[in-house]
């Protein structure tokens, strides 16, 4: 299992979300204030725990107004001769199932047949949803300081041929008991773990938080 969400950041995304929400449905300029405050101490408690400056964390902030949801990050499970896919991250040379966030207008089986693609260059059949993941509880560091879910597919390659990308170092399969240092953000050891074992067992359900 992952280290535990600091209590500071778990506090700091909830009041944020309060405020992008109040934010979008207040016409009251006294709201309207108090809510622009939480959004301020939103990105103090963030700057005072990192090296960004709390100005840079609002601009970042209002650049994303609605309704607070989690964004969505989804990632392809893929098996050849019993070894699974995973490709190595340019940002921090840690290895993960290749995917990415989701973007708007797509899919999410399309979506991680693309990203599959592009980031090794194998081309696939999304088969199953392997798990549906609360994503800063399942990785070693937050993704990103905003909620997030992992949609993990089970995929079937149906061509190509390894190819790294602009995003990616190398491409190759391992086994389980053979798996490179993870692109902990991305992929942790008990999702690789999940994904063997649907590969084991075609019926097995679907994991869930």
């Amino acid at each position: 299992m992952s280290e535990q969400v600091p209590k500071w950041l778990d506090w700091a995304r909830e009041i944020q979300a309060l405020a992008q929400t109040g934010l979008t449905y207040s016409q009251i300029d006294y709201d309207i204030q108090r809510y622009r405050r939480l959004e301020q101490i939103a990105a103090e408690m963030v700057a005072n725990h990192t090296i960004l400056s709390s100005e840079s964390i609002l601009e970042n902030f209002r650049i994303q107004p609605g309704y607070a949801t989690p964004k969505v990050d989804v990632r392809g499970a893929v098996f050849w001769d019993g070894k699974i896919l995973l490709v190595q991250e340019r940002s921090d040379h840690g290895w993960s199932l290749p995917g990415g966030w989701a973007d708007v207008g797509e899919s999410p089986s399309a979506m991680v047949t693309r990203e599959i693609r592009e980031e090794s260059g194998f081309e696939v059949q999304v088969e199953k949803v392997i798990g549906i993941y609360d994503a800063n509880r399942v990785t070693i560091v937050p993704l990103e300081f905003y909620h997030a879910y992992k949609i993990v597919f089970l995929c079937t390659i149906t061509g190509g041929q390894a190819k790294a990308s602009n995003e990616t170092l190398a491409v190759d399969f391992f086994d389980l008991m053979n798996i490179p240092p993870l692109s902990s953000m991305r992929t942790n050891t008990a999702i690789l773990q999940e994904a063997f074992a649907h590969l084991n067992d075609p019926i097995r359900p679907a994991a869930f938080d």
